[in-house]
């Protein structure tokens, strides 16, 4: 029985560990369909249904979503193509 479990923690020892995650990236799309004060509620659930989203933010007042998420697991086309399947099509805000 010793033996058994020296030998699975060499085992444990000798095997890479999982691969380091990447870093979030967040970005902020225009979404300039939003008028009323359901639609950052409709864009803001459409964003964090996608696999990999981490955090999703709408503001009415300046018509902008702000998204952070796994950029291993997702990306700002998947983004944007959630917004338009929720109506509210969107781009990727140009950063100063």
């Amino acid at each position: 029985m010793v033996r058994t479990l020296f030998f699975l923690l060499a085992l444990a020892l000798a095997l890479p560990g999982p691969a380091p995650a990447a870093e979030p990236v967040t970005v902020t799309l225009d979404v300039p369909g939003m008028n009323c004060g359901f639609c950052p509620i409709t864009v803001r659930k459409a964003l964090r249904k996608v696999p990999g989203v981490v955090s999703a933010s709408a503001d009415l007042d300046s018509k902008t979503a702000t998204v952070t998420y796994d950029p291993d697991r997702t990306n700002v086309q998947a983004l944007t193509s959630a917004t338009a399947n929720a109506g509210y099509p969107s781009t990727l805000k140009a950063q100063p």
